[in-house]
């Protein structure tokens, strides 16, 4: 049977487009998220936040404060306990973005720092206590952005593992027949996430429980037990439903540490909700970013020279890189490359990882420099990529596993009407409107880790899933249903999926878009183990296959069949032995690195227009086509890529998270004045094109990761697209659009 089973999964359910199967608890309000989590007798947090970028708690006055209704305590640097540092590792499950504890000392680093916890009977009165806490400061001088810190103190160097060299990158420019050397920035970016980051923690005896916010409910619970002194076993952390991430709720955050520390010291359970402005300053961000592109051709157009230099800002506790030139060693096929990065400290809280970290803010500068070479070169951009991509990957020398992005780009730019350009700068018009089409190339890493999953096959007729993994709001229910289905033929109705707590057997982190590759095979061999066991105990007494033999049997659409054409549904097989279930534990590794390298790839196309004379600049259209292996769901899969083509235009047109340039406040920390997309503002025409090649080297369900690669490479696209409309090239994100008001051609010429 394993043998047997382990075919290629069924393509009945595999490539469909189920329902979510968690949909239903989700429109009802009956999916209960971190703060609905209510265990008897909790209080509430609410956090006091600094008010400075830089400086010295001189005193805080509790007086008043600790007076309010409902106060019950308040914690701060001289009332907090004695807690340990974790290692901050990730192969140790214990990986937190900002390793300095809360209340550790009495220096500010950044504003909206935690400085105090107000812990009352309501969340009303810890709220308001929380304002009466005041606190008085020693300023300092905060250095506020990228430039102002380059100036103070220079830049860090992050190590060689991020970085890439091969041949003389140097030489190569100097002798090419073509060349250019760009600069492009881009801006400070926040999650928000629709949920909140929110923390509910409670200790029985020496147990610690907590419902969290989380995308790695493991490393969070790894975390904890080193912060508390504790073994993990003792710390249980469960979040089976995420209101959305987008990377800042991978790793446990300060407001995690009070709870569960106000919980022990009051021993009763605590809540902890982040308010929204500080979820532009405790929780992370995509960080600012400057980088140096210097591109050589030979007289041909092929490239000869690639330099990708960049420098992101970190935090002042912590060391946070941002891996711009990751795609860079080896999307273009480039003999002599070189690929560095650099930090500098500003008076920020840590960032960490948003929605293709590096690759987002990388692929704006490498595909625009792309573009731009391709003019300086006097070729078709599309026609220069085509000329360009890699066919292995030359920063490791290997093969890669799948690579269809000459695919991907033909049917886009056949889709979208590309051989229709009109090349020169504002030709194409429409009414008032100048008409601008660009295009970039999207990429992003495939990524595979160790699973375990637990599948069991029940008296009831059912099936029951657990593994420690999350779903964050992309389907991850959905799709560990369909492998389950694709192999015992049960529909995804009867198989229930439980996710996101640290009882279930181990399972990945839900970030960098491995999560479905990592987990299905896990839970396809489990099922199968457990139909290995289930047909155990089909050979037994009283089985209605009694004396059969395991090679004789097989196992589909529910039923156990016998070589001599018998069928036996698997639940009189349990009923024979008066049996609950069968069960399997499935292990599954990584994937296999030393023969293939693994990357998703795509192109997108992007249609902008721009009316000069009320200045109104739009994307009006997007055809996307992206190869990321088999698609498991068809409805899941489109709406990631849909999500990531409108946070691309959020990332290329409004957001940017702003800081007073004199003392590093941040002042559009709210929804009031942050930019994003709303439904205005998105595409009237957005195609999205899955080539659907399974990639059976990297996994057998042949798939690789789908969430993150659509945001790559759109900012870029506009940004072409808004060159040709306007021959204005913009350099730094958010493009707005006072940079297009001036010099621009007038609609009427």
């Amino acid at each position: 049977m394993s043998e047997n089973a382990a075919s290629k999964p069924n393509a009945a359910i595999i490539g469909a487009g189920p329902k979510r199967i968690d949909g239903r608890l989700k429109v009802t309000g009956s999916a209960p998220y971190a703060s609905d989590h209510q265990p008897e007798n909790m209080v509430y947090g609410h956090g006091v936040f600094s008010t400075i970028a830089s400086g010295k708690i001189r005193n805080i006055d509790l007086g008043e404060a600790k007076a309010s209704p409902g106060v019950i305590d308040i914690f701060h640097h001289g009332h907090f306990p004695e807690l340990y540092h974790t290692p901050s590792s990730m192969a140790q499950q214990n990986k937190v973005e900002e390793t300095r504890l809360p209340f550790e000392d009495d220096t500010v680093y950044y504003a909206g720092q935690f400085v105090a916890l107000v812990v009352a009977d309501t969340f009303e009165n810890a709220r308001a206590a929380a304002y009466k806490v005041k606190v008085d400061y020693e300023e300092h001088d905060a250095i506020a952005n990228l430039d102002q810190a380059v100036k103070a103190h220079g830049t860090q160097p992050t190590g060689s593992q991020n970085n890439h060299q091969r041949g003389d990158a140097d030489a190569a420019f100097g002798n090419a027949a073509h060349t250019i050397d760009v600069t492009y920035h881009t801006s400070v970016e926040t999650h928000n996430p629709m949920e909140m980051h929110a923390t509910v923690a409670e200790w029985r005896d020496d147990q610690l429980k907590v419902y969290e916010a989380s995308q790695a409910v493991l490393q969070e619970r790894g975390a904890l037990a080193k912060i508390f002194g504790i073994a993990p076993n003792q710390v249980e952390v469960i979040s089976p439903f995420i209101g959305s991430g987008f990377g800042s709720k991978l790793w446990m955050w300060p407001h995690a540490v009070t709870a569960a520390a106000a919980a022990k010291m009051l021993d009763r359970p605590v809540q902890v909700v982040v308010p929204r402005n500080q979820m532009f300053t405790t929780t992370g961000h995509r960080p600012e970013t400057r980088q140096r592109l210097r591109l050589g051709t030979d007289d041909n157009g092929k490239l000869v020279s690639i330099s990708h230099d960049s420098i992101n800002t970190t935090s002042f506790t912590d060391q946070y890189v941002e891996t711009c030139g990751a795609m860079t060693k080896a999307l273009y096929g480039c003999e002599d490359v070189t690929v560095t990065h650099e930090t500098t400290q500003v008076n920020r809280g840590t960032p960490t990882s948003m929605r293709a970290p590096g690759a987002t803010p990388g692929l704006f500068a490498l595909e625009s420099a792309i573009d731009e070479m391709a003019v300086a070169a006097g070729i078709d951009p599309l026609e220069f990529r085509m000329n360009n991509y890699s066919e292995r990957d030359q920063s490791k020398d290997l093969p890669w596993s799948s690579n269809k992005i000459r695919e991907a780009t033909q049917q886009a730019a056949e889709s979208f009407g590309w051989s229709k350009r009109s090349p020169e700068i504002g030709s194409m018009r429409d009414g008032n409107e100048i008409i601008g089409w660009g295009m970039a190339a999207c990429n992003w890493e495939a990524l595979r880790r160790a699973c375990d999953a637990r599948v069991s096959l029940r008296a009831d007729g059912t099936a029951y899933v657990t593994c420690a993994t999350q779903d964050i709001g992309t389907g991850t229910y959905t799709v560990v249903a369909q492998a389950v289905s694709s192999v015992t033929g049960l529909p995804v109705e009867k198989i229930t999926v439980k996710l996101g707590d640290t009882a279930y057997p181990e399972g990945p982190i839900s970030g960098g878009s491995w999560a479905t590759a990592t987990t299905l095979p896990a839970v396809a061999k489990a099922t199968r183990l457990a139909i290995d066991q289930l047909m155990d105990h089909a050979t037994g007494k009283k089985s209605p296959l009694e004396g059969a033999k395991a090679e004789d049997l097989s196992f589909a659409n529910g039923k156990l069949h016998h070589s001599d054409g018998r069928s036996v549904d698997f639940t009189e097989v349990l009923a024979s032995q008066r049996l609950a279930s069968a069960d399997g534990e499935g292990h599954t590794g990584g994937a296999d690195t030393d023969s293939y390298s693994f990357r998703s790839f795509g192109a997108h196309f992007v249609e902008i227009r721009w009316d000069p004379g009320i200045s109104n600049l739009r994307v009006s259209r997007v055809v996307s086509a992206i190869d990321v292996g088999q698609v498991i769901n068809s409805k899941t899969s489109r709406n990631q890529v849909e999500g990531s083509l409108v946070m691309g235009i959020g990332s290329a047109l409004f957001e940017g998270t702003e800081y007073d340039a004199r003392n590093g406040i941040p002042v559009n920390n709210n929804y009031a004045e942050y930019l994003v997309p709303t439904h205005a503002d998105q595409p009237p025409e957005m195609e999205v094109i899955l080539l659907d090649y399974p990639d059976y080297a990297f996994n057998e369900f042949g798939a690789r990761g789908i969430g993150e690669i659509g945001i790559t490479g759109v900012s870029a696209a506009i940004a072409n697209a808004i060159y040709h409309a306007t021959g204005k090239r913009i350099r730094e994100l958010p493009i707005r659009k006072e940079k297009l008001m001036e010099n621009v051609p007038s609609a009427t010429a």
